[in-house]
């Protein structure tokens, strides 16, 4: 399993990756692989300021429908558009093209709270 060492992770398998004010949040390799096939996700919160911790959105794989959760508060800028045709991003390359929202940061001292890559290991007992 991947765990890059430059984002940032939550206890619900979110992981963060802060570009100055603005950062990109998608779900980890260790979250896709337990969700199985990603078919459809959907993020209703377009142009939205989100509080830590709401749902921001969904993800459905075959299995089962999950809930997003925002990592920190912020305004969603932009939901991947790659996504919209090629949901299964998110299973082939989750930190990257797999990324599903781009955000404004509203407090970025919220990010200090978040599980740096060894903390996320040993959460999922990788």
């Amino acid at each position: 399993m991947n765990f890059p060492s430059e984002l940032k992770y939550t206890k619900d398998h979110e992981w963060l990756r802060v570009e100055g004010g603005e950062a990109y949040i998608g779900i980890t390799d260790f979250a896709q692989r337990e969700l199985g096939d990603i078919v459809y996700i959907d993020v209703n919160t377009l142009g939205e300021e989100v509080s830590k911790d709401e749902v921001f959105g969904t993800v459905e794989a075959v299995k089962t429908v999950s809930d997003l959760f925002m990592p920190v508060s912020a305004t969603v800028l932009e939901v991947n558009p790659a996504l919209n045709d090629n949901p299964e991003l998110v299973n082939s390359d989750p930190y990257g093209q797999g990324w599903m929202v781009k955000v404004s940061l509203t407090d970025p001292s919220e990010v200090d709270g978040l599980l740096n890559a060894e903390g996320y290991q040993a959460l999922v007992g990788a």
